[in-house]
Parts: structure tokens; C-alpha cells; sequence
């Protein structure tokens, strides 16, 4: 059984779609064990006590250094014996112990097809005005896992969203959410539960068929 943290920040709709994906039987043999927010409002720690999900904060403004955060969190984190980390709208920058400790055993969704609309600065509604402002017709989402760097780490999968002449950032948003983060985020977990995510001849990862 695959033991999975999931580290959050906000509303927590990935984190939904992947409780749904175990519930429904689209992840299997893989079980939360825990969830981490970086907000003590997020919304996302609901979703965790109606699921009876156990849950824990850990905030930056309840630390006098960065360094205590980063140490709490990766207590937090070691707590629950993971196999695998999952960031699900995760705005906090993980340390680079962390990173260390669990080699490709973290991975992120990030709401466009990387390297377009990636790195510092790149989050939420925001990465979805860049894609519109800049007139792409194609976006879409990407699981990745994590590096040192920002969105820079090796793409698992990704799932393309097309644009539309009358898009909002908010539509646009939703769209992207529906059709590729919530689809590809559980298929990513579920393939890593299986040993299907491979590496072929040139490095880069990919899920087995």
C-alpha cells in the first residue's frame, strides 16, 4: 500500500480529485496518510475532516526562521512515513534537505504545459492571465517531480487544454482543473504506485501503458 502526504496551501480541489480518484478505485493500493497545510485557513483541511483525513498546519508566521519552518515541516512530513510527497497547490518553496531526502519521491501539478508559464511567479489565476495575455491557443497541466529549482524538475505527464476567444482566467482556470490537473495528478499518483512511471534511453520519464 502506498503511503502518500499531500501538502496544500488553499482550497485544495486536487487534493479532492485525488481522494475521489482512491474512493472511486482510479488510484488503488495507495492511502492518505496525512495532509500538511501551509495556511491554518486553508480550506483544503475541511476536505481533510470530512474525508477523516488526519491533518496538520504547519505556518511560517508560528516560526521566528525559516529554518525552524523547514525543520517542522519536514518533522511533520517524517511523521507520517511517506513513500510519496504530493504538492497540490502548494505556495510554500520546499527546502533543499527535503528535496534531498526524498529523491523522485516528490511530485507537483502545475497548471500549464511546462516550460510555458512556469517558475517564480507563476501561480493560480496568475499562470492562466500570462497563457491569455500572451494569446497561446494550446495550455494545459503538467505533474512533474521536484528539483531544486522552480517547475524545473523531470515532467512525469502532461495533458494539453485548448484556449477559447472569450476565456477569462477564471474560465480558463476551471477548464484547465477539469480536463488535465484532475486527470493526470491521480493517473501520475496511481502509476507511481505501480512502478509504471519508467525512464527511457534519453532520461525522461514516462507511464507505462
Amino acid at each position: 500500500m502506498l503511503r502518500i502526504v499531500v501538502l496544500v496551501s488553499g482550497g485544495g480541489t486536487n487534493l479532492q480529485a485525488v481522494i475521489d480518484a482512491i474512493n472511486s478505485g482510479k488510484i488503488t493500493d495507495t492511502e492518505i496518510v496525512g495532509v500538511i497545510a501551509s495556511n491554518p485557513s486553508a480550506y483544503a483541511i475541511t476536505r481533510c475532516n470530512n474525508a477523516g483525513i488526519p491533518s496538520s498546519v504547519v505556518y511560517r508566521k508560528d516560526f521566528e526562521s525559516a529554518e525552524a519552518r523547514d525543520k517542522a515541516l519536514i518533522d511533520a512530513i517524517d511523521s507520517y512515513s511517506p513513500d510519496l510527497i504530493v504538492l497540490a497547490g502548494f505556495l510554500t518553496i520546499l527546502p533543499k534537505t527535503l528535496i534531498d531526502k526524498y529523491p523522485e519521491k516528490i511530485m507537483n501539478i502545475h497548471p500549464s504545459l511546462i516550460p510555458s508559464f512556469c517558475g517564480d511567479g507563476y501561480y493560480g489565476l496568475e499562470v492562466h492571465r500570462r497563457a491569455l495575455k500572451r494569446g497561446v491557443k494550446v495550455t494545459g497541466a503538467t505533474v512533474h517531480f521536484v528539483d531544486d529549482g522552480t517547475d524545473t524538475g523531470p515532467v512525469i505527464i502532461q495533458k494539453a487544454v485548448y484556449t477559447k476567444p472569450d476565456d477569462t482566467p477564471e474560465v480558463l482556470q476551471r477548464r484547465v482543473m477539469e480536463e488535465a490537473e484532475w486527470q493526470i495528478l491521480p493517473a501520475a499518483i496511481n502509476a507511481f504506485a505501480h512502478n509504471m512511471i519508467k525512464k527511457d534511453s534519453n532520461g525522461n520519464f514516462y507511464i507505462e501503458e
